[in-house]
């Protein structure tokens, strides 16, 4: 087989190149699924908050599943391939289009319309990212790992909160005023009575996408041509049947890929549903809950730089040990949080609404609840990367890393499909997304066992 892990030093400019999909990418993630469209998506388009978060939920579900069977897939046979540049380039086609139709999704439009774009949409994210990270063992060396897998996450972070704050201050109108929060009419004569407004996020962060990648396929260096697509594709279909079978007995990853693989359906849910939660419960409009994305963009990028230096001395696991803890926490805030009370009601909150942003006591605490996710989320996907992308060797990342994915999406069906389908049963939100704490412990639980990956690097 031609050896694809004979590679020059990768510069600067490539490294940088690299970090920058993060950026390019991160727009979708926050003022798509999680704080703008989203949330219009369950309280606004939806007749009812309880079937806009089940239809959501629904959606996600079956991106995760169809990320589930493909991603181990396509990394093995992109091993063979070689160059990860091509699938990149392909899975972005497929997004930006389908972000561009999420501009229709108009108030009272069909929902699996809508849903069936916003999933087509996840997936083709998700294949892209498979791809792009299996470039990192390639790209970085083993000691850089952690720091650059976490610098360019908060890179990313930063990126979504620049488009947040662009949606925010110039495209998001009260209903009431027709203004922004700087008191201007939305761009491009945007009606925030119809929607516009958030709809409009799906055209802006395929724009962004489009971009942004650029420099990543300008500057940073791919791996060398291998076989073609058709011997390509069995060869890694055979590889793949190896690489499950050799897994198992690489008892340091395959503990963590199990760990992952149920931590991550919780991470994964309480990113796609919290902003649509906070809506529902107190009545947030796109501004407030921008405000809110932005303010966990800020924390979320401290926590990333905090993170990229602990993962080097602490290292990747023991970084992924803790974010677990601190979301836990925030979970269990912001379920027990609700109009006038939270902690389940042990702590009595005032009901006055002071009239402005956050106006009342319960959306404070749950802003405080917020803060922990924000110095979490970021650097418990980015020290993940980091463990897998240190216990593994530049020829055989693409399928570990389909495998990671597969990991990361094999049951994350399993989460947003019991919180929807909770939500629907008990027509109770808060009941719903309680099931996320389960996901996030019993992840942790698992991962308490498992060696670091200096230790599984010796298990080859």
């Amino acid at each position: 087989m031609t050896d694809l892990t004979v590679q020059p030093a990768t510069p600067r400019r490539g490294i940088w190149g690299w970090m920058l999909f993060d950026w390019a990418a991160q727009p979708f993630f926050t003022v798509v699924t999680t704080f703008i469209f989203g949330p219009y998506f369950v309280s606004r388009m939806a007749s009812d908050p309880a079937m806009g978060q089940a239809a959501w939920g629904y959606g996600i579900a079956a991106a995760g599943f169809v990320i589930a069977i493909l991603s181990p897939i396509l990394g093995s046979i992109a091993d063979q391939t070689g160059p990860r540049k091509p699938w990149i380039a392909f899975f972005a086609t497929i997004k930006i289009v389908s972000l561009f139709m999420l501009w229709f999704a108009a108030p009272g439009s069909n929902l699996f319309f809508v849903v069936f774009f916003f999933s087509l949409a996840s997936v083709a994210a998700e294949f892209s990212t498979v791809f792009n990270d299996s470039m990192m063992p390639r790209l970085v060396p083993k000691d850089d790992i952690g720091r650059v897998s976490n610098v360019a996450w908060g890179l990313g972070y930063l990126g979504g909160m620049i488009a947040l704050i662009f949606v925010i201050a110039l495209m998001a109108g009260s209903p009431e005023t027709g203004k922004t929060i700087i008191g201007v009419d939305p761009i491009f004569g945007l009606d925030p009575k119809l929607g516009e407004d958030a709809r409009a996020t799906g055209p802006l962060s395929a724009l962004w996408y489009f971009v942004f990648i650029l420099p990543m396929f300008f500057f940073t260096p791919d791996a060398i041509k291998g076989v073609p697509i058709g011997p390509a594709v069995r060869a890694g279909l055979s590889e793949l049947k190896r690489t499950l079978g050799e897994v198992r007995r690489r008892k340091g990853i395959f503990r963590f890929l199990v760990s992952r693989m149920i931590y991550q359906d919780g991470v994964n849910a309480l990113l796609a549903l919290g902003g649509a939660f906070a809506a529902a419960m107190f009545g947030w409009s796109i501004t407030e809950i921008g405000i809110f994305g932005i303010i966990l963009n800020v924390v979320a990028i401290v926590g990333c730089l905090v993170a990229s230096r602990l993962d080097t001395s602490l290292g990747s696991k023991t970084v992924v040990m803790i974010c677990l803890v601190l979301l836990s926490i925030a979970t269990v805030g912001i379920v027990s949080t609700g109009p006038g009370f939270t902690l389940f009601g042990v702590l009595q909150l005032s009901p006055a609404d002071s009239g402005g942003l956050f106006g009342t006591a319960a959306e404070k605490a749950y802003i405080l609840y917020g803060l922990l996710i924000g110095v979490a989320f970021g650097p418990v996907q980015a020290s993940s990367r980091s463990y897998m992308a240190r216990s593994v060797t530049a020829a055989e990342s693409g399928r570990y890393f389909g495998i990671y994915a597969l990991a990361g999406r094999a049951t994350s069906f399993a989460a947003p499909f019991l919180v929807a389908t909770v939500t629907a049963v008990s027509a109770s939100p808060r009941m719903g997304m309680a099931v996320i704490i389960l996901f996030l412990a019993g992840g942790l639980w698992i991962l308490a066992g498992t060696p670091y990956p200096a230790d599984t690097a010796e298990e080859r």
